[in-house]
C-alpha cells in the first residue's frame, strides 16, 4: 500500500514539474513569435502601430518573467543536486518581479489606449485620441521604470535556500525563499498590484458598456446576406476583454493559493509549483490569444 502510494506522488510530482516545463516551452516560443509579428513592420519598412509598441513591450516583458521563473525551478528540480545560490535567487526572483509588474502595467496601457479609441467623437475625446499614440512608447518606457525602481528592495530581503538556518528542510531547496519580507512590504507590493487590476477591470467594463450601447444602436441594421461582420475596433476590444479575463482569473487564485501557503506555512513543492503554474498562466496563454486574434493571422489559425 505504501508503495503505491509512493508511485502516486512521485508520478504527481512528475506531472506536476513537466506542466511547469511544457507551459514555459510554449510561452517563451509564443512570446518570441509575438515579438518578431510586433515587430515586423519596423524591419519591413513600415510605420508601427502603437498597439504594436505596447505589444512588443508586452513580449519582452513575459518572455523575462517566464524565463527568470524558470531558473529556479528548472535547476533545483531536474539538472542541480544543490539549490541556487544567493546571488541566483536575488537575480532570478527581481527580473521576475520587474517582468511581472511591466506586464501588468502594458496591459492597461493596452486596454486604456483600446478604451479611448471607442470612446464617441466629443471634441475633447477626439482631442485626446490624437495626443494618445504619441504618448503610447513613453508610457511603455515608464511601465519598465517603475518596475525597476518599485522592486529594489527585493534582492535585499531574498536569499539562497543555503543562507537559511534550517538546513533540513529538502523541500524549500526547490525554491528560494522570501521569509524576510515585511508586512509593509507585502503592502506596497500588493498595492501596486490593486492599481493594476482595478485599471484593467474599469477599462474592460467602460469596453463592455460602450460596446453593449453601440449594438443597441446597429442592431436593427442588416447587411444584404444577413451577416453582421465585426468591426476591427470591436474585434480589438474582444481581445482586450479576454486579455483582461486571461489575467484576472489566475491571479486571484495564485493569490489564495499564495495567503494559504503564507498564512498556514505550508511549503510544499506541489502546492509551489501549483502557486508557479498560475502565475505564469498570462504570460503563457495571452501571446497565444493576441496572435490568433490578430486580423493578420491565418483564417484557420483565428
Amino acid at each position: 500500500m505504501s508503495y503505491q502510494k509512493d508511485v502516486l506522488r512521485t508520478t504527481g510530482k512528475l506531472a506536476v514539474k513537466t506542466s511547469a516545463l511544457l507551459q514555459i516551452g510554449v510561452g517563451t516560443l509564443a512570446n518570441i513569435i509575438l515579438f518578431f509579428y510586433n515587430v515586423s513592420p519596423i524591419l519591413l519598412g513600415h510605420r508601427q502601430r502603437p498597439t504594436h509598441v505596447v505589444l512588443t513591450h508586452m513580449a519582452v516583458a513575459n518572455l523575462l518573467a517566464l524565463l527568470s521563473s524558470a531558473i529556479p525551478h528548472t535547476t533545483a528540480a531536474f539538472v542541480l543536486r544543490s539549490p541556487l545560490s544567493s546571488v541566483g535567487c536575488k537575480f532570478s526572483y527581481y527580473i521576475y518581479r520587474v517582468a511581472r509588474n511591466t506586464t501588468m502595467c502594458s496591459t492597461c496601457v493596452l486596454s486604456t489606449y483600446q478604451f479611448f479609441t471607442l470612446i464617441p467623437g466629443r471634441v475633447e475625446w477626439t482631442m485626446l485620441r490624437g495626443r494618445t499614440p504619441k504618448v503610447i512608447g513613453p508610457f511603455c518606457c515608464t511601465c519598465w521604470m517603475i518596475s525597476f525602481l518599485t522592486n529594489v528592495f527585493i534582492p535585499v530581503k531574498v536569499a539562497g535556500p543555503q543562507d537559511m538556518e534550517n538546513d533540513t528542510d529538502v523541500q524549500g531547496k526547490w525554491f528560494c525563499p522570501s521569509s524576510n519580507f515585511t508586512s509593509r512590504m507585502v503592502i506596497l507590493l500588493s498595492i501596486s498590484d490593486v492599481m493594476f487590476i482595478f485599471l484593467m477591470v474599469w477599462s474592460g467594463g467602460s469596453i463592455v458598456l460602450l460596446l453593449h450601447r453601440h449594438h443597441q444602436r446597429v442592431q436593427h441594421i442588416h447587411t444584404p446576406n444577413g451577416y453582421h461582420k465585426c468591426p476591427p475596433e470591436t474585434r480589438a476590444a474582444h481581445t482586450i476583454l479576454m486579455l483582461v479575463v486571461t489575467f484576472v482569473i489566475p491571479y486571484m487564485l495564485n493569490s489564495i493559493l499564495a495567503f494559504y501557503i503564507t498564512a498556514f506555512l505550508d511549503a510544499r513543492p506541489w502546492l509551489m509549483h501549483i502557486s508557479h503554474i498560475l502565475a505564469l498562466c498570462f504570460p503563457t496563454f495571452s501571446p497565444l490569444l493576441l496572435i490568433l486574434r490578430d486580423p493578420r493571422a491565418p483564417s484557420f489559425c483565428s
